[in-house]
């Protein structure tokens, strides 16, 4: 880790030396310092979270990394998908997501299946809204103690907006390439009759700096609030969402490096307005039950029940021929159906033992979902030219495929879990938690003479943490967890993976988080390791199964947010992974650093009040290089980019002017990570206007 920074996470380091300045002369009692928040004051200093240990904790209570990207930074900085939400996060690394569904890396290790929505399983292959969305949790580690199977890097929770408030607020927005979007957040709350309902929605349109590229969107979320009893509450909520644009793998790349040409340029379809697109329709219901029996003893129950359709047809780079600068297309054709429910039934015990306070969890979570994939693809016989392709005009299915894949899988999942968040003495607390996981794994093939397959694994996922706050602004913690990931983790069972064993992640954290400003602001130092054996990859390209071995990452990571007194906000953070390959029974493979991980990232983003309802911000952004592939022979070079934002708000009424990658740098924002030639550049300065009304 004496490896040269880059100046924007030097600054940032030196800035991490304030807490211990602010600590010496906090006070001793070991209570959470109160938080005043004026209305309509903006604060991106979150104090609590509920994704990490399923109860409402206080972050410093917990031995373990949660970035909470909260409202007000979102809306601040124009966030309009999950990508921007959590792009600045540090340790999450962006990959496009086969141009139709979110995905990153967190500390060096694909989250593809990740996603949560309100503490539940959320991994159909979408692009979310955030029209709904409250605020994103990350948490870091492994977290199959609460969630079950996956998460080695961590978990991305989106927290939605709920009834209980009154409020109307409309927003109209557009920006470059035609971009134009509408939302709205009805909600009102009838206390005296119990109920209170909320209402979000969304409509966009757009066209983009991708050649050919669109977007159509709408989204619309209701959710009701009936208050059943002094105890006893029932939460009913539905979400639906509509999202169609082409599907854009990006761009190839020549001798180690993307191809230099414009952002723009496409490779695929001359057509692909009409039959290169993805069209994916997401619809979820369902209800939490909560009930207090008394002061010790409550229990929530949660169910969702979601149905997920994908039709995607694709034309991308599979080859490149580096002699005759010529790449190979392919033809794609992917169709899903799914649906699923889960159900958490979970019990809230508070007890004093021994003179010791216990918060104490035991849950059960039941679930299944049948996920049907049908998979066509062709190699189309003209290769187009590297650096200035004309594409072909291609016919809307695959009519001779080259490759098949049709099946259904069925994943069934049944846990039990318990833990326990204990006050030790008043300087010292302690998290423990084991859950026991029985995950039921079929698939059943819909060609003849391929054989159906099935497995089921069981797993223990443990996790321990000891905590130490000798004052109120200031909390030590050290940690160990683990994870499992099975075969048929997100994807189908197949063939090539049905005898092969979960792999495993085991994580050892040590950390700091300080309070400062009379809890308005706060830093967080985290150093880690995580180690994850039998890893394998699926190649987006053959799919095949790649066996990569054991991965190691170490790291660092540093943030600090808040309230800096004086009108002034602060999002920041830096990130150091050194994500590397140690050992693998492909000798390639060996030594080579995980893909689309930097080794440096930085950001920090500030705003300033400047009164009489102005305010304006800025940021910058760092990302080192990355490698495209695993045997890391195309690098995605390092940028840095600069965004800013001036509002005006006033009466109800704000005006809101973001301008992104201000200097209009050009680079490379996200990669497959299994394949060299399908690489996003990053969109070239833009312009957004947003207005929005209270009333």
């Amino acid at each position: 880790m004496n490896r040269r920074l880059t100046p924007l996470a030097t600054a940032l380091l030196a800035a991490f030396s304030v807490p211990a300045t602010f600590a010496q002369s906090a006070p001793t009692e070991a209570t959470l310092p109160a938080v005043t928040v004026q209305a309509g004051e903006q604060n991106y200093n979150a104090i609590t979270s509920t994704s990490a240990t399923k109860i409402n904790a206080p972050l410093r209570d917990i031995p373990q990394t949660i970035n909470v990207v909260p409202q007000e930074l979102m809306r601040d900085k124009g966030v309009r998908s999950m990508e921007d939400a959590v792009k600045s996060v540090p340790g999450v690394g962006l990959s496009h997501g086969d141009g139709q569904r979110d995905q990153v890396t967190i500390r060096g290790f694909s989250a593809i299946g990740d996603q949560f929505v309100d503490g539940v399983r959320d991994d159909a292959l979408y692009f979310r809204d955030m029209s709904n969305v409250e605020q994103v949790e990350v948490v870091k580690g492994p977290a199959s103690v609460l969630y079950g199977r996956g998460s080695s890097g961590g978990l991305i929770n989106r927290v939605t907006k709920k009834p209980g408030m009154d409020k109307n607020e409309a927003m109209l927005q557009a920006g470059s390439w035609n971009q134009r979007r509408g939302e709205f957040d009805l909600a009102r709350n009838y206390e005296e009759s119990g109920v209170a309902f909320r209402v979000t929605g969304a409509v966009e349109r757009a066209d983009s700096y991708r050649d050919q590229q669109f977007l159509e969107r709408e989204a619309f979320a209701p959710s009701l609030l009936l208050k059943l009893g002094d105890n006893t509450k029932l939460l009913l909520q539905a979400e639906y969402l509509h999202d169609k644009r082409v599907t854009d793998f990006g761009i190839p790349s020549y001798q180690g490096l993307p191809v230099n040409v414009a952002p723009g340029t496409y490779y695929g379809a001359a057509n692909a307005r009409d039959n290169d697109y993805s069209e994916a329709k997401v619809s979820s219901t369902g209800f939490t039950l909560d009930h207090r029996f008394n002061n010790e003893w409550s229990i929530r129950n949660t169910f969702r029940y979601y149905e997920y359709s994908l039709a995607r047809y694709n034309t991308n780079v599979t080859a490149v021929n580096e002699t005759a600068k010529t790449a190979t297309l392919s033809r794609g054709n992917v169709q899903r159906d799914e649906n699923g429910y889960f159900n958490q039934t979970e019990l809230m015990q508070k007890i004093t033992l021994a003179g010791m306070q216990h918060q104490m969890l035991y849950g059960v979570e039941i679930g299944q979902q049948n996920k049907n994939q049908l998979f066509l693809s062709q190699t189309l016989a003209q290769p187009v030219d590297l650096f200035t392709p004309v594409n072909p005009v291609v016919p809307f299915t695959v009519t001779a495929p080259t490759s098949r894949t049709d099946n259904k899988g069925i994943l069934t999942t049944a846990s039990a879990y318990v833990q326990d968040l204990v006050t030790l003495s008043e300087k010292w607390k302690a998290l423990a938690g084991i859950r026991y996981d029985s995950f039921k794994q079929e698939t059943q093939q819909h060609i003849a003479g391929q054989p159906n397959l099935n497995r089921t694994d069981t797993a223990w996922s443990p996790r321990v943490g000891l905590v130490y706050q000798p004052s109120a602004t200031q909390s030590y913690y050290a940690s160990v967890s683990k994870s499992f990931q099975p075969s048929a983790e997100t994807f189908a069972l197949a063939a090539n993976n049905a005898q092969l064993d979960p792999e495993e992640t085991t994580s050892k954290e040590v950390g700091a988080k300080f309070d400062l400003f009379d809890g308005k602001a706060s830093a967080t130092a985290s150093l880690f390791r995580l180690e994850r054996s039998n890893i394998k990859m699926t190649n987006g390209v053959t799919n095949t199964i790649i066996p990569i071995g054991k991965q190691r990452t170490d790291g660092i990571e540093l943030t600090f947010t808040g309230d800096l007194s004086g009108g002034w906000q602060i999002w920041s953070g830096y990130a150091y992974l050194d994500a590397t390959v140690t050992d693998s029974p492909n000798i390639a493979l060996q030594g080579k650093r995980a893909t689309l991980t930097p080794e440096h990232s930085a950001n920090i983003w500030l705003t300033k009040a400047l009164g009489h309802g102005f305010s304006a911000g800025a940021g910058v952004n760092y990302v080192g290089n990355r490698f495209a592939d695993p045997s890391n022979t195309v690098t995605l070079p390092g940028y840095t980019t600069m965004d800013a934002m001036m509002s005006y708000r006033i009466k109800g009424f704000d005006l809101q002017l973001n301008v992104n990658n201000l200097f209009d740098r050009k680079y490379i924002i996200s990669g497959h990570g299994s394949s060299a030639n399908l690489n996003l550049p990053g969109a070239p300065r833009n312009v957004q206007l947003t207005a929005r009304y209270a009333f």
